[in-house]
């Protein structure tokens, strides 16, 4: 998000930290949640079902921010993970800050804008997710996280598309036969 660093240090509690691959920001439980906007690195939120099954949620490569936001909101225990899937810069910050921050008009509507285009985006992730063929929620994902499918292993994708490795695979030839 363009120019949300500006806005994170509003909030004197904002925090940049420095994350390894592997770390774990945020687990399910947690009392407290918080909110991550990702200066560089990967990380990704997922919840674990009662059958130990991974469900990713989403990516939250450089420039997004990812947070459990019921959480946020209702000041419920966390619900999703999240982790850093390559070495990362974090800054953590409270989500109050973006609505106390003293901006021009101009910058509450680009950053409001912003907004709007990720909530369409995990929109149209749940409703392909409910009816859209695996080839397109994999067309989707490639135009959405254009740079991931190098940045993280298969079964992770397959997991965020709500399909078998194999399945993906099976697209993926698909696709590279067809061009």
């Amino acid at each position: 998000m363009k120019d949300l660093t500006d806005i994170i240090n509003i909030d004197p509690g904002a925090k940049t930290k420095q994350f390894q691959k592997g770390d774990i920001l945020q687990r399910d439980g947690d009392a407290k949640a918080s909110t991550f906007y990702v200066k560089k690195g990967l990380l990704r939120s997922y919840i674990i079902d009662s059958k130990g099954k991974e469900h990713i949620f989403m990516f939250a490569p450089a420039g997004w921010i990812t947070a459990d936001l019921e959480a946020l909101e209702f000041n419920e225990p966390v619900k999703l993970f999240i982790d850093c899937l390559e070495d990362s810069e974090i800054i953590i910050f409270n989500k109050d800050c973006l609505l106390k921050a003293d901006l021009p008009k101009e910058k509450i509507a680009e950053n409001t804008q912003l907004l709007y285009r990720r909530l369409g985006k995990l929109q149209r992730r749940v409703l392909m997710l409910m009816g859209s063929p695996a080839i397109d929620r994999y067309t989707y994902f490639i135009n959405t996280y254009p740079e991931l499918p190098n940045r993280v292993p298969q079964r992770m994708i397959a997991t965020y598309l709500g399909i078998t490795p194999q399945a993906l695979s099976t697209i993926r030839r698909k696709i590279v036969r067809s061009k």
